[in-house]
């Protein structure tokens, strides 16, 4: 198992820093966080992680529409998509839109580990 080099975009910081602290203990490498989907692109563009862990509902631009952008960039870029309950629609949107993966809040530990190391493997 590769440890990936990872994106996280949430715009609450207490969800960034929990899910950097359960992708720390695991080894994998945090290497930019951002707070809403504009920042997402622009991070994407910068540090060319190897999976986006990416929020759907964020002010600004939301996690679908960063995706789409995402994808033009980088069509094989690996992005899991991190939802409420209740966001079944937009999960559908994105999982269309090539999102590799999907872990709904509040999501466990193994789960979010699970989700990143079958998007690597792939």
């Amino acid at each position: 198992m590769s440890l990936a080099k990872i994106l996280i975009v949430d715009d609450a910081a207490f969800m960034r820093m929990t899910i950097k602290k359960m992708l720390e203990a695991h080894n994998h490498i945090v290497i930019g966080e951002a707070e809403n989907g504009i920042e997402a692109v622009k991070k994407f563009a910068e540090l060319l992680p190897d999976v986006v862990l990416l929020d759907i509902t964020m002010p600004e631009m939301n996690g679908v529409d960063a995706l789409k952008r995402i994808k033009e960039m980088d069509k094989d870029a690996k992005v899991v998509i991190c939802s409420a309950m209740g966001q079944q629609t937009m999960v559908a949107q994105a999982i269309q839109y090539g999102a590799k993966d999907f872990i709904v809040k509040p999501f466990q530990e193994d789960r979010l580990i699970a989700a990143v190391e079958k998007v690597m493997s792939r």
